[in-house]
């Protein structure tokens, strides 16, 4: 039952495709959280220790890829020198560093708030959101697709 209610509100909210951008990112960002928190089954102690830790670790993951991506956008594989080439390589390894830690200091904050297990599932839930996600946008593709 409470699968087949996830899965409807997943589609509800997601039907709407003429929404604008951030209307869209904060409706996936509630889906999100919504799936968190039923597969986590968070007691309110630790639900009021894990959300802090987990929108904090968000935020500064939505600022290294923003950060990560503005300096992908810069580069022209077509007129790019080796030494930008070079330059590019090295920080692309540093944000992937930079990630891991953030990961990293992640997993040992929420061992402060949720037990590992808990922390295992969260790692889980994240993939199957992302699965649902990329289910969808194939599904949305595949249609309007058709239509053309």
């Amino acid at each position: 039952m409470k699968k087949t209610i996830i899965t409807l509100l997943f589609v509800a909210l997601t039907i709407n495709g003429f929404a604008q951008k951030n209307e869209r990112k904060d409706r996936i960002k509630a889906l999100k959280i919504a799936l968190i928190t039923e597969k986590l089954n968070l007691t309110e102690t630790e639900a009021q220790k894990f959300w802090p830790i987990y929108n904090a670790f968000q935020k500064e993951a939505d600022m290294l890829r923003i950060n990560a991506r503005e300096k992908r956008r810069n580069l022209d594989i077509n007129t790019i020198t080796d030494d930008q080439a070079k330059t590019a390589l090295n920080d692309l390894l540093a944000f992937e560093r930079e990630e891991q830690l953030l990961k990293t200091d992640l997993i040992e904050s929420l061992l402060t708030a949720i037990p590992a297990k808990k922390i295992i599932l969260l790692k889980f839930t994240e993939e199957q959101f992302k699965r649902q996600m990329l289910d969808e946008l194939k599904k949305r593709r595949e249609k309007k697709g058709s239509k053309n």
